[in-house]
């Protein structure tokens, strides 16, 4: 099973049918799924599951930012978590990673700058955000843009992190991580 977590603002928004059902999409196709609102995510939440994906929202949806102490323990998992655009600033600043504006909107040339098993070569991502991570040492950068960091992993644990939206663009990146 496969948990994918609603990271807008209130349950039922635009933004789930927008970042959360495309996931649900690539994820169906490989297995069973549920979808829980981050509000309502708990340790229990994630016990029995394979798999967690955190997803984006609106370019102005910052409301997980007032939340994401809640979490904090999400860092003591073992559960592989990929977090998609605010789903990745939500992992970055778990693990003290700090934030900083970066506007990109459309189409992306991204260059991977280390080995991992989401994407192995440069490529074309649709953006749609306004803060970038800083990443603190717990993470390698994989991945940049000509303005900021792209995707992250974390040293020690199976979490990674991607600014762009492969639920447009790119939906194999999803799916290597449900194989990985």
């Amino acid at each position: 099973m496969i948990l994918i977590v609603d990271m807008n603002h209130k349950k039922g928004s635009l933004g789930f049918e927008e970042f959360v059902l495309p996931i649900a999409s690539v994820v169906k196709k490989w297995e069973e799924y549920a979808i829980v609102h981050y509000k309502e995510l708990t340790p229990q939440s994630i016990a029995s599951v394979r798999k967690v994906i955190l997803s984006g929202t609106p370019l102005m949806d910052k409301e997980f930012l007032h939340h994401y102490t809640n979490f904090s323990w999400l860092r003591e998992t073992d559960t592989p978590l990929l977090g998609i655009c605010a789903g990745m600033q939500f992992l970055a600043l778990l693990f003290d990673s700090g934030l900083k504006n970066c506007l990109e909107i459309g189409m992306t040339e991204i260059e991977t700058t280390a080995e991992n098993p989401l994407f192995s070569s440069n490529f074309r991502a649709y953006e749609l955000h306004t803060t970038a991570v800083e990443p603190s040492p717990d993470f390698e950068v994989l991945a940049r843009s000509d303005n900021c960091v792209q995707a992250i992993r974390h040293k020690k644990k199976e979490i990674y992190g991607i600014l762009f939206h492969p639920e447009v663009r790119n939906r194999e990146i999803i799916e290597r991580f449900l194989q990985h």
